[in-house]
């Protein structure tokens, strides 16, 4: 079964900066898509980014766009999402996550394969 450990969560003030990893274990496979939703208190589960080993496509949740950028180490089975001009809103619960198969044109489908634990966010006003 493949697991997904995150680290890098922590407090960060706002405007700064903090970078996500996910490290992947277990079995591998040719076609997935790996990528971070975030959930805060009293709130929904939000997709926040994912890319495509099918063709490379990523996505971004529109509150993130211009900020946060996504990228894997294939080599070290890792993702990351770099966090950049962070507010106060982005603090949640950040989960790794990821889907077996094929996926073109990505938008992180909420039914995901595999979940990772979660690392907290706060962001300090």
């Amino acid at each position: 079964e493949v697991q997904l450990e995150e680290s890098g969560g922590g407090l960060v003030q706002a405007g700064g900066s903090l970078r996500l990893s996910c490290a992947a274990s277990g079995p591998t496979f040719d076609d997935y898509a790996i990528g971070w939703f975030r959930q805060a208190p009293g709130k929904e589960r939000e997709g926040v980014s994912c890319i495509s080993s099918s063709d490379g496509s990523t996505y971004f949740a529109d509150s993130v766009k211009g900020r946060f950028t996504i990228s894997t180490d294939k080599a070290k089975s890792t993702v990351y999402l770099e966090m950049n001009s962070l507010k106060p809103e982005d603090t949640a619960v950040y989960y790794c996550v990821a889907w077996i198969g094929s996926y073109y044109r990505i938008v992180c489908p909420v039914e995901a394969d595999y979940w990772g634990q979660g690392t907290q966010v706060t962001v300090s006003s």
